[in-house]
């Protein structure tokens, strides 16, 4: 069995629409386009938005607001419950281990969240951390290293300023 067997069945499926195939079908001649003009042409018709030359309402309507969806950066959230889980008696986590174990996708910037409690030391490097989640990985003796600012560069935070 395959998946085009099982749904829709084959008496429920629309038949395709068979143009230009003679009169007594309905869309025979000119095959449903009518007579002459742009519409009846192969490749025919107007693009969306156009009015005929008059100036389309896209363009009448002011501009509004700022758009800055180009250069958005969203971050893949981790919480420590979830990292603990996964990394279970290992204590130096990187960022290619929370790529590796499918946590989030790779080459999305990480931030860790600070839900679920730290039982051992753990050394977290990551994108971005709560001010929660880098306290209670520190109060549990662990160290949170923090990555360049700039998503696409893989320093750390303090090479990036010049502190050695």
């Amino acid at each position: 069995m395959r998946l085009n067997d099982l749904y829709p069945f084959v008496e429920e499926r629309k038949t395709r629409r068979r143009v230009g195939r003679g009169s007594g079908s309905g869309l025979g001649g000119t095959s449903g386009k009518g007579h002459k003009g742009q519409n009846a042409r192969a490749g025919g018709g107007v693009r969306p938005g156009f009015e005929g030359g008059q100036m389309p309402l896209q363009r009448r309507l002011p501009k509004r607001g700022f758009k800055n969806f180009l250069f958005k950066v969203s971050f893949e959230v981790i919480n420590l419950d979830r990292l603990q889980a996964a990394f279970e008696g290992k204590n130096d986590i990187s960022l290619e281990d929370i790529y590796e174990r499918g946590l989030c996708r790779f080459g999305a910037p990480v931030k860790i969240l600070g839900e679920g409690e730290v039982t051992s030391a753990l050394k977290v490097e990551a994108h971005r951390f709560s001010r929660v989640a880098a306290e209670k990985i520190r109060s549990a003796g662990g160290e949170v290293k923090e990555l360049c600012a700039d998503v696409l560069c893989d320093c750390a935070v303090g090479e990036a300023a010049g502190e050695e």
